[in-house]
């Protein structure tokens, strides 16, 4: 085995953020590669097989253009560079930090972290229509709601429209205490958090007091015509087909609509079909509708949540296989 070494300077007023605490970063590489980094002050030497060194200097690079830039390198930061690696593309994590779709009320930007997301990104700003399907943590939801703002405050739409299905997830609405705002309420939180981060608790009670803003439930959107607004259908794997086409029927001049959702948890009746799952069936083919499906490399969570998702992938697989297998055992045993 054929082992290589690779020295060079790592900027010293860098090293600390792409470290990591506790040189976490660095181990993370070694361990994914399977090479030895030796850190002495700026001094930084990889130690491996030639096309590993090779990946783990593109990694670091990529970090530390990053780290210029002035990001805080993180975890995910590091996980989507190896990913990315393992095509030889750990450069191309680079190229995400030049779009900036807003910044926060803390001034923080908030930027695609993915290439899913930038093509999420993408669709947004040149579809009318689209749809944004993927698992938990991917931002789907967030970046939607980013989006809205930004074509609010630069005066594209007049109003932003938030809603969801209050669909029971377990428990009865009815059981839950106070008037139906009240019982809603739940249901439409994430929307709020994302608002209150973004914009700011008190522009958005400002703007919402003029009913500049608006958050409601579904079943609020019938017999209505949307004109020059954003809206943002979230959890759309648990609307019906009737109340999906209602929704997408509602879409009026100058407006644009995103719709997002995860297929992988429905909470309609079992065997339900879901609205979003007919819905990207039927439009699919539409030029005007984009359709983007973030994947478990899109998670932007903690790296923990990218490993739940993945474990249920493979176990929803492995159950899909055994079931298939059944099938055509049941129809074999049937035809004799």
């Amino acid at each position: 085995m054929n082992l290589i070494e690779i020295d060079f300077q790592l900027p010293g007023e860098y090293a600390a953020n792409i470290f990591g605490q506790f040189d976490s970063f660095m181990k993370k590489i070694e361990k994914t590669l399977h090479i030895s980094i030796v850190l002495r002050g700026d001094s930084v030497k990889l130690i491996g097989k030639e096309r590993d060194v090779k990946k783990a200097k593109e990694v670091i690079d990529s970090l530390t253009e990053l780290a210029k830039r002035g990001n805080q390198v993180t975890e995910q930061n590091v996980n989507y560079a190896l990913a990315l690696s393992m095509e030889d593309k750990a450069s191309d994590i680079v190229g995400l930090d030049k779009e900036v779709i807003c910044h926060t009320v803390q001034g923080k930007a908030v930027k695609p972290k993915t290439h899913g997301q930038k093509d999420y990104i993408d669709a947004i700003n040149n579809k009318m229509i689209v749809f944004g399907v993927g698992p938990a943590g991917t931002g789907k939801t967030y970046l939607a709601m980013a989006a809205a703002i930004t074509a609010f405050k630069n005066n594209e739409v007049n109003r932003i429209i938030m809603t969801r299905p209050a669909i029971e997830a377990g428990e009865k609405l009815g059981f839950l205490p106070g008037d139906l705002q009240s019982k809603v309420d739940p249901y439409l939180r994430p929307l709020y958090d994302a608002l209150y981060e973004i914009m700011g608790a008190d522009t958005f009670l400002k703007n919402m007091e003029k009913g500049l803003i608006e958050v409601a439930p579904l079943a609020y959107m019938r017999g209505r015509t949307l004109d020059n607004a954003f809206i943002v259908l979230d959890e759309a794997q648990n609307t019906t087909p009737a109340q999906m086409k209602m929704f997408l029927t509602r879409i009026g001049f100058g407006s644009k609509a995103i719709i997002t959702g995860d297929l992988t948890q429905k909470d309609l009746p079992f065997e339900a079909k879901s609205g979003l799952e007919e819905a990207i069936q039927v439009l699919g083919k539409i030029d005007d509708i984009g359709i983007c499906e973030l994947t478990n490399r899109d998670v932007v969570r903690h790296p923990l949540v990218q490993k739940i998702v993945t474990a249920y992938d493979d176990y929803e697989n492995k159950q899909a296989k055994k079931k298939n297998h059944r099938r055509k055992e049941n129809e074999y045993h049937h035809r004799k």
